[in-house]
């Protein structure tokens, strides 16, 4: 009998969990607008809200917190985290940031003007945000079969390349500033991008003379996905698929809160020198200096040992097939989700478990409601919410998919944990006749208005 697989460490300290009553849930929710975002923290059982910066650290990583060196500039730690960089993705230039929204600020205070085209696939809310906030446009390129929840396709994060060539023949390069390429495709259902589309996008855009970024998050488990789908790269350890993926990239930014295993901290790494000097007047301005950027070196030094367990196979084996647990089980429930099973977390596509419900009902944000009060289980709606207006005509905008998202944070939950999470899901369903209605919009940021709205029951 095949042994199954175990997770490749030992916990050694936990944290109390609080339970509360569905009545206490239901009260507290309303009382919040119905907005996760807005519960606190005790309030909530099981939190996949995000996995970023929601993981447990290694004895190796506290020990490196020990460890920092807290100099203002020139640390130590800084260095161990230039040369793990370097490393694993072959930049030799590197700017730290306190996360990975503000290296997207420091780098598009640089590269993106008023009326530029930002091609990817499916930009992460806070990348669309911040290139919307300069009045550029985000073009979402991703192919179609993303948007086909039912649909088996190895790598749904993959960009169209019609698509794109017909943006950098309308628009040009005075105009394209970059190409971002997301991995995984976070908005799209944690989905994977192969190598081979990789090579094609930066092939492409080598001929239009625009440079490709990766917004790199979760590298490491995109990687994870090509040695599992790609034959070309079966064989090879994931250090080296990473560095082969990142060198088909000008540049990256990275959250570090996800695949670098850290509470806190981002960057931006780019082999351009010039690029580095422009950027790195942003970076002191808005992050600190050059060698912190907006952190402490014993974080620094947690990232550089984060960076290289999260690209070990063993515990991305164990992470990503923890993820799959949850997913094949609310499959085997009949709950619909996106397939295959993203890297970071499961996606609900709430279109088809509440077909009763309009877009206008947010019907992504109802269903995280129902799951909180029926169990404490915190997700995020990516759907329509998210979308946000145009930022020209202020009309909402209907996403292609309307999802509710539970991401798994890393080395945090047991399968007892997934269990009741796929058991508190199930019960939503089975009665999902009930639901009659959803929410509307009580108020709203004028940006990003997910994170704070306030809704009210129709």
């Amino acid at each position: 009998m095949k042994l199954p697989f175990i997770e490749p460490y030992r916990i050694k300290t936990v944290e109390e969990i609080k339970f509360s009553t569905r009545e206490e849930r239901s009260r507290w929710i309303e009382e919040k607008h119905f907005n996760l975002f807005n519960l606190e923290s005790d309030k909530v059982i099981i939190d996949l809200l995000t996995d970023s910066g929601t993981g447990a650290m290694s004895d190796k990583q506290w020990a490196e917190m020990m460890l920092g060196d807290e100099s203002y500039a020139g640390s130590r730690s800084f260095q161990k985290l230039q040369n793990t960089i370097e490393k694993l993705t072959g930049f030799p230039y590197l700017i730290p940031t306190h996360q990975g929204r503000a290296a997207e600020n420091v780098l598009f205070s640089v590269m993106v003007k008023e009326g530029n085209i930002i091609p990817g696939n499916t930009h992460f809310d806070t990348t669309k945000g911040h290139i919307e906030f300069r009045k550029a446009h985000a073009v979402d390129c991703t192919i179609d079969e993303a948007f086909e929840v039912d649909r088996e396709h190895p790598f749904k994060g993959n960009i169209d390349l019609k698509k794109l060539e017909n943006l950098y023949q309308k628009h040009g390069k005075e105009n394209i500033p970059l190409t971002l390429i997301t991995v995984t495709c976070n908005s799209s259902g944690g989905q994977p991008v192969s190598i081979e589309n990789i090579r094609a996008v930066k092939k492409l855009s080598d001929q239009y003379g625009i440079p490709v970024f990766f917004d790199a998050a979760r590298f490491a488990e995109n990687a994870y996905f090509i040695k599992q789908r790609e034959e070309e790269f079966r064989d090879q350890s994931i250090k080296a698929i990473v560095k082969e993926m990142f060198s088909y990239a000008d540049g990256m930014t990275m959250s570090s809160k996800k695949d670098g295993l850290v509470n806190i901290g981002g960057f931006l790494a780019m082999h351009d020198e010039k690029l580095y000097q422009e950027a790195g007047n942003f970076g002191i301005i808005y992050e600190g200096y050059l060698t912190y950027g907006g952190l402490a070196g014993r974080d620094l030094g947690a990232l550089a040992q984060g960076l290289d367990e999260a690209t070990e196979y063993d515990y991305l084996h164990a992470r990503i097939s923890q993820v799959e647990y949850l997913g094949e089980k609310l499959r085997s429930f009949g709950i619909p989700i996106q397939y295959p099973i993203g890297g970071h977390a499961v996606f609900v596509d709430a279109l088809q478990f509440y077909p009763q419900l309009s877009r206008e009902d947010f019907p992504a944000q109802t269903l995280g409601i129902e799951l909180y009060k029926e169990a404490g289980v915190r997700g995020v709606e990516i759907g329509t919410l998210l979308a946000d207006r145009d930022p020209e005509t202020r009309k909402n905008r209907y996403p292609k998919l309307e999802l509710l998202r539970l991401a798994i944070p890393r080395r945090t939950y047991t399968q007892n944990h997934l269990d009741y999470i796929a058991t508190a899901l199930k019960n939503v369903y089975d009665r999902r006749d009930e639901i009659k209605s959803g929410y509307e919009i009580e108020w709203e940021a004028p940006i990003l208005r997910h994170f704070t709205v306030k809704l009210k029951k129709k």
